[in-house]
């Protein structure tokens, strides 16, 4: 076997081209038919890889033949064929292809083979590379233009105006049912590091959460994300209950920060509202600072309820004006209140001695007429703090910690 001859850079065997017979192109397409994939797509990708190496082996350049690989790779991805499935027919090809033309290889031609094998190479080099291009850049065709579908489907649902004529137009059903969840994306560690790109990492977190999001939920989930948070519309029917914690653990998991979300369900017609009360609900538990997980309407109904404007929320603030000359002894008190009145505890979280919280919380008790070491007494400051986070006597930094 020998790289030159009267067929340019094309490979001999036994002194002759070394050429794939017709015959041969029609039985290995023949045998590489995927279970999983339409026989007649498959032999055709086949019968142009095989053709595109006859080329390459009789020493010509056609990139027709390339090119008719990469429309062939960009219909597998409009029709959504695995791409391990093509180049796994590629290389399957190649192999019966060489036993088809190594077949009359004598022992003068193995002290050649080399140049078989890089010329191999070659070929699988550039069909992977073709398939590759191809498929990726139809595949990123088709994610944006579904994603544009899912930003105005979801934006339609939210303003009030979907119908099941504009679902149709993009594609996408709308279903009877929607789990909404008004989602809070903290920043990433690693957004504030001086030696990276901040907002760089930003949007990588906010692709790992949409990523999670689409294995989890498929093209079922509905959402408008940036990377502070959004809105996530989940049909009922995908995932209800206890399923949408572990969904939110996962999104956590993959975001790599913890995510804090309201959630509320309503038909397809009140989804307007109902994302409106989830937003209001996520804002009312990061006022309050609670602990990142999936928060109902039953879990906060009494915060949610001192929350609301009115002149009983602004009475109730009231209570802590006392306290305004003496922001330790309201420190402490959010603090004893935040550890479940331990008193251990908050002295440690303060960094001071229990008797001191003991001082302090007597101190509170003389100045407000309520005892936060008992029931009643703690119950009243405790809603108090929480109308207060609210009021209009606010301050930027008075803020109830995991109520």
């Amino acid at each position: 076997m020998t790289a030159d001859g009267a067929h340019g850079n094309g490979l001999t065997v036994s002194g002759k081209p070394m050429l794939l017979p017709t015959q041969g192109v029609r039985e290995v397409a023949r045998q590489l038919v995927p279970d999983d994939v339409a026989p007649g797509d498959t032999a055709a990708i086949t019968r142009v890889c095989l053709e595109l190496s006859m080329s390459m082996l009789d020493g010509q350049n056609l990139p027709a033949k390339t090119g008719r690989l990469a429309e062939a790779a960009a219909d597998w991805a409009r029709e959504g064929v695995p791409i391990d499935t093509i180049l796994h027919s590629i290389h399957e090809g190649l192999k019966l292809g060489m036993d088809l033309i190594f077949a009359n290889v004598t022992v003068k031609d193995y002290a050649n083979l080399v140049n078989g094998v890089k010329l191999v190479v070659e070929m699988l080099d550039i069909m992977s590379a073709t398939v590759a291009r191809a498929y990726v850049r139809e595949h990123k065709a088709a994610v944006s233009e579904h994603h544009t579908a899912v930003h105005t489907l979801t934006s339609a649902l939210l303003g009030g105006y979907a119908t099941a004529t504009t679902a149709r137009e993009h594609g996408i059903g709308i279903a009877d049912e929607y789990s909404i969840l008004a989602v809070h994306i903290p920043k990433h560690p690693d957004e504030q590091h001086p030696m990276l790109d901040g907002k760089v990492v930003a949007r990588r977190k906010l692709r790992r959460l949409q990523a999670e999001l689409a294995t989890r939920c498929g093209e079922n989930a509905l959402a408008l994300l940036s990377v502070d948070g959004g809105t996530i519309l989940i049909p009922t029917a995908t995932l209800s209950g206890e399923r949408l914690d572990e969904l939110l653990a996962q999104l956590s998991a993959a975001a790599r920060v913890p995510l804090t979300a309201a959630v509320v369900t309503a038909s397809a017609t009140e989804v307007p509202g109902a994302a409106d009360r989830a937003h209001e609900l996520l804002d009312t538990v990061r006022r309050l600072q609670c602990a990142p997980t999936l928060y109902r309407f039953a879990d906060i109904a009494l915060e949610y309820q001192l929350t609301r404007p009115g002149p009983g929320r602004e009475s109730l603030g009231s209570l802590l004006d006392p306290l305004d000359d003496h922001p330790e002894l309201l420190q402490t008190l959010r603090c004893y209140i935040s550890n479940n009145l331990n008193r251990q505890r908050t002295s440690r979280s303060l960094q001071i001695h229990t008797n001191t919280v003991d001082y302090r919380l007597k101190r509170v008790s003389q100045l407000t007429g309520f005892d936060p070491t008992t029931t009643s007494g703690v119950w009243q400051l405790r809603s108090a703090l929480i109308a207060r986070t609210f009021s209009k006597r606010s301050q930027p930094d008075i803020q109830v910690d995991a109520v």
